[in-house]
This record gives structure tokens, sequence and C-alpha cells, in this order.
């Protein structure tokens, strides 16, 4: 068939080999390809080195198929095909032509320089450009210079290009490593070799611990004072300066009542010890501290046990969490604490003190105390009712109290007393609880009442208070004292006022007693006006508010004339005492003229 015709065409008939870089002479004859055929053919070449660059490599004679040779092969350069053909078909017949690979190509690093930390495993690879799976295209690796040669660190190159080492590293011995690899390959009649450079740098870590090597500073500080540094440690540290694992970090073991705090100076790596809280001279003169030092990284340790030849070297190495690994340096301080003049403390800011209202003048009341005061006084009393000893701190009273007083809030009258240690003052704060006593008795609201007049019995309110509470005040009893023919209560513990019929319309005045629950009482006047309510809903008489004009008042010297202090408007049922107990004080005694 065509497609087995043509599958046929495609046999490989024949084999050369080519050696890489022969010198010649050019040309020469590689082969002639030999075919068994009873008819006429010629043969043409194809690919590089004939018609592909490179051209002119290779040539085929025609007629007898002999193949020739005129220059050197590379063999990382030439690739090719070749092919038969007649004059009526064109067959392509395969010939292989190999080209013996020698070793003209040495490993190559794909840098001349490498660096690399010894906290990561950096693999350095080599790249060989020759034909896979010949002797000479596989290679190895040697270490063969490494600066500074440290006897504790011997660098080893692994099969994969990975360097690792054996013992321990240090920083301060040998900050980096200078190591010269060179890739050696397995050619058979040469090897071929090239080198690159590694440059291990060791970064540092925390392999020394810090030390305290002194203190300054006064080791003192007043009691109350904050915001002071009596103290300040100086520590060494050998690792890399200004680093984590140089930089100190001090810790405070001792303060019971947190009164300090330390920090770290971050240029002299110096530890502050600070006062944050205030101390108090009468819990203790001296304070006893233990202040430890690390760093801000961990500490760790490597120390060479035993070498080897074979295999990694014994070391003892750890961390600080390690039993073996290195205790934080400690020490001891001592802070003295200053006395200065505290001001008086009460031993108790707020105290309760119980007393009935009216007790005799000279009556205790309570006594307060503090710390080293000087003296008692009161500082504030807004009635003048107490006086305080000013060596015992006793208060007794001056005049008697009376809960009735504008100065009592629920019962209660308010002073405040200062110990006094020139020029410091404490405070103190005395509740006096005042009692009530029946002093009060009951009285009317008002003293004037309206009754209408009608040919029935009429009827109005009479309504009392009293300034004592309970059980001192109501409920009242009410007592009409005379005119019972035209007037009665009804009943006695009511305060309805009842008129008779025969009551006419005008003024009247009728005495009336008012007793509290526990019997106290008063007797009072009160004027009740009989009206016509058909005219008037009650009977007052609403006329224009009078004006009056009070007498001028000035001090003597104040003015060169009398001129208007001020003018007040009263309505006709209000008294000028009234009105003038409402202006400045000044006027009470003209107040108490007008009532007299």
């Amino acid at each position: 068939t065509e497609l087995l015709s043509r599958h046929r065409r495609a046999w490989i008939i024949d084999s050369f080999t080519i050696e890489e870089e022969n010198p010649g002479p050019f040309p020469y004859v590689l082969g002639q390809i030999n075919i068994d055929r009873n008819y006429q053919v010629h043969f043409d070449l194809y690919g590089e080195g004939v018609d592909v660059e490179p051209r002119g490599v290779l040539s085929i004679h025609k007629d007898s198929g002999t193949i020739y040779v005129h220059r050197a092969v590379d063999y990382e350069e030439l690739k090719f095909e070749s092919r038969k053909q007649d004059y009526s078909t064109d067959t392509k017949l395969v010939v292989e032509i190999s080209i013996r690979d020698i070793n003209d190509n040495p490993p190559q690093f794909q840098r001349d320089l490498y660096e690399i930390s010894v906290k990561e495993e950096v693999a350095q690879s080599a790249y060989d450009i020759d034909q896979k799976g010949t002797p000479n295209s596989t290679f190895h690796y040697e270490i063969k210079h490494v600066s500074p040669n440290v006897p504790d660190t011997e660098f080893f190159i692994e099969k994969s290009g990975a360097i690792s080492f054996k013992g321990c590293l240090d920083h301060e011995v040998a900050d980096k490593y200078l190591i010269l690899v060179e890739a050696i390959d397995h050619g058979e009649v040469v090897s071929l070799s090239s080198s690159t450079s590694v440059v291990v740098h060791i970064q540092d870590g925390n392999n020394h611990l810090p030390t305290i090597t002194a203190q300054t500073g006064p080791g003192r500080v007043k009691e109350g004072a904050i915001g002071i540094s009596p103290l300040r440690l100086h520590v060494t540290d050998r690792d890399v300066s200004h680093s984590p694992a140089w930089r100190a970090r001090f810790t405070i073991h001792g303060d019971k009542g947190s009164h300090f705090t330390i920090q770290t100076d971050p240029d002299s790596n110096d530890g502050i010890l600070e006062v944050v809280r205030p101390l108090d001279f009468e819990e203790g003169s001296q304070v006893e501290l233990t202040i430890s030092v690390e760093n801000e990284l961990p500490f760790f340790f490597c120390q060479v046990k035993k070498k080897t030849t074979t295999g990694l070297w014994m070391v003892d190495n750890g961390t600080d969490d390690d039993p073996g690994g290195g205790h934080p340096d400690s020490v001891k301080v001592i802070i003295n604490v200053e006395d200065i003049n505290d001001p008086p403390v009460f031993s108790v800011d707020v105290k309760e003190a119980y007393l009935q209202e009216n007790a005799p003048i000279g009556t205790w009341v309570e006594k307060v105390t503090a710390a080293d005061p000087d003296s008692y006084k009161v500082e504030n009393d807004p009635a003048g009712w107490v006086t305080v000893d000013p060596h015992t701190g006793e208060v007794t009273t001056v005049k008697s109290l009376d809960r009735e007083s504008t100065h009592v809030t629920n019962n209660i009258y308010t002073i405040l007393l200062h110990a006094v240690d020139n020029p410091m003052t404490g405070t103190a704060t005395l509740h006096i609880h005042v009692t009530d006593q029946n002093d009060n008795t009951p009285q009317p609201v008002v003293n004037y009442l309206d009754v209408c007049t009608s040919d029935s019995p009429t009827i109005t309110n009479i309504t009392a208070m009293d300034l004592d509470e309970d059980p001192f005040a109501g409920p009242f009893t009410f007592e009409l004292m005379g005119d019972m023919e035209k007037w009665r209560l009804n009943p006695s513990y009511t305060a309805s006022l009842v008129k008779d019929p025969s009551v006419y319309a005008g003024e009247y005045t009728i005495n009336v007693k008012i007793s509290d629950l526990q019997g106290a009482f008063g007797i009072y006047n009160l004027s009740v006006t009989v009206c016509d309510c058909s005219v008037t809903s009650n009977c007052e008489i609403e006329d224009e508010p009078l004006d009056y004009e009070p007498y001028l008042y000035a001090d003597e010297g104040e003015l060169d004339t009398l001129s208007e202090l001020e003018t007040i408007t009263i309505s006709d049922d209000d008294s000028l005492e009234k009105a003038l107990n409402e202006l400045d004080s000044k006027f009470n005694q003209l107040a108490s003229i007008c009532q007299n």
C-alpha cells in the first residue's frame, strides 16, 4: 500500500561517527553509504553542516554515496539529516552520523561569587553543558581553601553542593569566612574544573550574657516623690553593640508595692531605675530589691567536646532554657527612703455624730484624731454652733442646735475640721445628726378665713402646720375658744369651721387652740370674713397693687446726698415689715421697728 511503501522508505541504512574537533587534514572520507540497488540513484545530504549553518562541514558524492568532512566539528553546535533520491521517487534513508564528544568544556558555576548566611542552607549548583549520559557530564565539588582557619569550625560540601560545617560558630572569633569551592568533572582523557568563591557571613546571636559591672546614683529618694531615678546599673556584653543580642532587658524582684520600674538606656545599655509610686517613710526607711539582666534574644551556647574524622563532631550546645545554659546576672540594691514633714492625716476622713437639738451649751459631740498634728481647728461651721479643743480634738457645742435651722439639711449639720502642722493641714468632715424635740407648737397656715352667707350652716377649712416632725407634729387637734353659739368645729379632729346661719356678713375674730400629737399647743386669733359669695367668688376685693416708696438708707459718709436705693411693689395684703425683710439686711432694724 501507499502507507506501507512510504514507511519502508524511512529505514535506517547506515551510521557513522565523527570525532569532535578532529584536526584533519581536510577533506577526509567519513564513509560510504552501502545499499543494494539495481537501478541508478543519486544521493543528497541535508541538515546542519550542509545546507544549514554551519554550512560546508559535510558533503556527499551524488553517485557513490561517499560522505566527506571538510572542517572540524563541534558536538555542541551541529545537528543534521541525510536522504537518498532517485529520478522517480524521493525516498528518505536515515543515516546516523554521531559526533564523539571530547571533554572540552569544564563545569561552569552560575556565579563567580556566592554570599550566604549560616542560618540558611544554600546549595550552590554547577551547570555542565556536556552530553548527558557520558562520563564527563558528571562532576563533584571540593573545598580547596577556607579563610580564616578556626580550630572549632570545619566546613564541608555535600554532593548536592550544600555547604555545611562541623563544630561551633562564634561571631566574635570570625564574623565571616571566605571559602574557595572547585567543581571537577569526570572526563575520560582529561578532567576539567572551575571554581567559585563563597562568602559565609556569621550573623551574631546571643552567646554572651550581659554582666552587671557597677551601679551609680544617690540610692535614695524622698517619700512621696515620683519620677525620680535613684539608681543606674551599668552592664557589659560581648555581643555586637546595639543588636538584639546586645540590648539588655532588666527585671525587678521584691518590689511588693510596685513602686519601681526600670528602663534600658538605648545608647549605653544601662538600666535606669525610676520611682513610679510614692514611698512612705513610715512603712520603712529602706527598700531592698534584686535586679536581674538578660538580653532581648534568648541565650544559647556551643562548645566542641570531641572532633571526629567522620560524621559531625561532638558538641555541647543549648539555650537559656536548658539546665546547662547560662544564668542571668543579678545584683541586690538598697534604696533609702528619706522622711519628709507629712501633712496630718485624720484616722477617719468622715465621722458621724448624733446630738439632740437644744442640747445644753458645752455638750460633748465627738472626738477626732489625726497623725502628727500640731493643733486642731474648726474650718467651717455655718451656724457657729461648735468648737474643737486645739490639743485633744474634742468637739463641743457653743450654741444650742436647732434642727429646723436652714443650715440643717435632712437632719444633718455638716462641719469641716482641720488638723494643722504648719504650713500643712489635713481635713476631716463631721456630720452631726440632729434629733428632733417638740420645741415648736402647731400654727395655722393662714390667719384669715372667708365664709359665705347662707340660710343654712356654711363651712370653711382651717389648715395647720408644725416645724417639728413625727411624732411631734400632726394629726392636729382643733378647739374653739368661745363664741360657741355662732361657730363650731365639726368634729374637733378636723379643720372644718361651721358658721351658724345667724352670723351675718361682716368681719369676725375667733380664738382657736391647735394641739399636736404630744399635746403641745398654741392659741391663735383668726380673722373670719363673712360675705355674699354671689357677688364675688371669695370675700377678697381685688384692688390695684399699691406702690410704696420706702425711706432711703445709707451708711454715714457713703453718699454726699441721699439718693433712691430701690422701689418695691407690694400688694394690699402684704405687710410693710415683710417687704422690708426682703430687702438688704440693713433694713432689718427698720422692719423690727415696724413690727413693734
